[in-house]
């Protein structure tokens, strides 16, 4: 069996994944007959490249990241180079590009790939502190958006309540505005909270569009899920908790005004 799993999507462009819970990003696995030699190997090739991550370095070799550095950062950190404000610069660039009506009504954003070669440099660029530019491609910051959201030390919906939210489908209908409430509210992280806030409130201005750009609530969890959610690094992520965590960002997404506080 190849160690790559390859589809396709808005047409002839060919998109290749290393595991089934990328594939999840851009297809319903729900939705899929996946032969359980798949889901084997797929849990396989996981637990291969976990033995085969480097160990930590010692404490002396470990790097201090500069000032600039948002991409691999935590949210504290960023803020702390940031005047104070909690919601990374990078986040805010993104999103103030894309909050316009050509880019809210760009059909597939956030679903579309870019060069990666392309969102490498501008990663590079604002770690170093130097400015950014979007080339005029709404796909270029919805990409970045997310590689920065993957790519925080810590995901925004923390390791913490990983388990509670992998639970969410457990739930009966009745129990889940208070329980996610409770969540979000209670035990999110003030800073992950007020990030999290601005990024849903964004979103939700994109599915406002979705007659246009095809991006409902149901579509933005697929995308956005693994982004926002992830396994503690020694657990790693199971298939089976690719739909609960859909549905709680589904959820999310589609009840926002009466979750966050105005």
């Amino acid at each position: 069996m190849s160690h790559m799993i390859s589809f396709v999507k808005f047409g002839r462009k060919m998109m290749y994944v290393n595991y089934l819970e990328e594939l999840a990003q851009y297809v319903n696995l729900d939705q899929l007959i996946i032969p359980s030699q798949v889901i084997e190997h797929n849990e396989q090739l996981m637990m291969k490249n976990k033995k085969n991550l480097p160990a930590s370095p010692p404490q002396s070799a470990v790097v201090t990241p500069v000032g600039t550095t948002q991409f691999g950062a935590s949210l504290q950190f960023i803020k702390e180079n940031n005047n104070g404000d909690s919601i990374p610069p990078i986040l805010r660039q993104c999103v103030e590009f894309l909050d316009t009506p050509d880019a809210l009504e760009t059909e597939g954003i956030f679903r579309r790939s870019a060069n990666v070669a392309v969102i490498k440099e501008l990663q590079n660029r604002c770690n170093q502190g130097l400015p950014i530019d979007f080339q005029g491609d709404p796909h270029i910051a919805a990409v970045l958006l997310k590689t920065f959201l993957r790519e925080l030390d810590e995901p925004l919906m923390t390791y913490e309540l990983y388990d509670e939210i992998t639970q969410f489908q457990i739930l009966s209908k009745d129990e889940r505005p208070r329980k996610v409430k409770i969540l979000i509210l209670e035990k999110l992280p003030e800073d992950n909270y007020q990030v999290l806030k601005y990024v849903v409130q964004f979103l939700s201005r994109v599915m406002d569009r979705c007659d246009l750009n095809k991006m409902t609530s149901s579509n933005l969890a697929v995308v956005f899920g693994p982004n926002l959610v992830r396994a503690p690094p020694a657990r790693g992520m199971s298939l089976s908790a690719i739909g609960p965590i859909n549905q709680f960002i589904d959820f999310l997404f589609t009840y926002q005004d009466k979750i966050f506080i105005i």
